[in-house]
């Protein structure tokens, strides 16, 4: 077999059904499975995937939410492909994105792992598809406000480039790489596991490459940012990379990193604090302006859209064609999957950035429109 795919959901059931849309259609003409472990999700996606999907997944039911890290690995362990994608419920793959990756790593037998171009909600290119190793230095100067060297900004964006850090949204492993690196440290419970893997794939003699394939990352609907919990999760995974990469070094270099990956946690709890202070006290009184939904499609699609902006009270408009579609601020351009091919929304939006709303999606089969923002039935 030629590729297994790995996909962890929690409480993201309509991501994830767009996820497998589009993972099915960049399969079709490759040897694969695919397995969706669901970490004890509270919504219905088990039921779904179970009544939707049939033997087409392979699906993983944990009574409980084991993490990132130690959910992938139980499904590494039942994987048999040559490569494994490690990839996020919350992204959807442009259609000849998966077979443009292996074609580089066959290609490239050093090539231990890749990542590829990922997009934000916005179609704009999402900086951490290419990252560097944290040492103690690229770690203070990302401290200061000076991430070039972090987000290896040199590097051009429409080639391949040897990269240190794959991003865990995206993660394609050769099987003999990972057999040698060892599976996701389950010491991470999110957030760090990458880094590490990718550090450890470095070690053991292989490269992680960069290729300009295209993914869309809703970037963060499988967890909540906003949530303390994030918040200790992703610092304490920052001092366990440190402790165990870098603890041997001088407590003259390692003190003031950690001093300042606690500083940054409490800066950051500090601002949540404060803003939800300011909204319960009253102080956000401001009205956000309504977001304009542009819908393009189908007839069967644009019909079914009218209906739904009229009974949900959405400002819309619709076009039949995707030139048709006006530059406008503070939108939603709507794309009908059916009809839309998952690369070509991604192509679309990135040449379209002033619509900073971002991206919609509409599935005339389940009839729901996703955003960033919402899920709308």
């Amino acid at each position: 077999m030629k590729l297994s795919i790995v996909i962890v959901s929690y409480n993201v059931r309509h991501y994830l059904d767009q996820c497998l849309e589009s993972v099915l259609r960049a399969t079709k003409n490759l040897d694969s499975e695919i397995f969706v472990v669901d970490n004890d999700s509270k919504d219905d996606t088990v039921a779904y995937i179970k009544q939707h999907y049939g033997s087409q997944i392979k699906l993983i039911e944990s009574n409980r939410n084991l993490g990132f890290a130690r959910a992938n690995n139980i499904a590494i362990k039942q994987s048999a492909g040559e490569y494994v994608l490690l990839l996020n419920p919350d992204t959807f793959v442009a259609e000849d994105a998966l077979a443009e990756v292996i074609d580089f790593m066959d290609a490239h037998p050093k090539a231990g792992g890749a990542g590829v171009m990922m997009h934000n909600a916005d179609g704009s290119i999402a900086r951490e598809s290419r990252r560097a190793i944290p040492t103690p230095y690229i770690s203070f100067l990302k401290m200061m406000g000076y991430s070039d060297r972090y987000y290896m900004s040199n590097l051009a964006w429409d080639s391949p480039q040897q990269i240190e850090v794959m991003s865990g949204a995206f993660c394609m492993l050769r099987r003999q790489a990972l057999d040698k690196a060892g599976l996701l440290d389950e010491d991470f419970f999110m957030y760090g596991e990458d880094i590490d893997l990718s550090y450890r794939i470095i070690k053991s003699g292989y490269e992680n490459w960069y290729i300009p394939a295209h993914i869309l990352h809703y970037k963060g609907e499988s967890t909540c940012k906003t949530s303390y919990r994030y918040v200790h999760v992703f610092y304490q995974a920052m001092i366990i990379f440190f402790r165990k990469h870098y603890g041997h070094l001088s407590f003259l270099i390692t003190a003031p990193i950690k001093i300042a990956i606690y500083l940054r946690a409490f800066i950051a709890l500090w601002q949540m604090l404060y803003w939800s202070m300011r909204e319960a006290l009253g102080f956000s009184t401001y009205r956000k302006a309504e977001p304009h939904y542009l819908f393009v499609g189908s007839d069967n699609m644009l019909d079914e859209c009218r209906s739904l902006a009229m009974r949900r009270g959405l400002q819309a408009d619709f076009y039949a064609q995707l030139e048709s579609v006006p530059d406008e601020q503070n939108s939603y351009v709507v794309y009908d999957i059916d009809t839309i091919g998952f690369g070509n929304i991604i192509e679309h939006a990135n040449q379209h950035l002033t619509c900073r709303q971002g991206i919609g999606t509409y599935n005339i089969k389940t009839h729901e429109l996703i955003t960033l923002k919402d899920i709308i039935v």
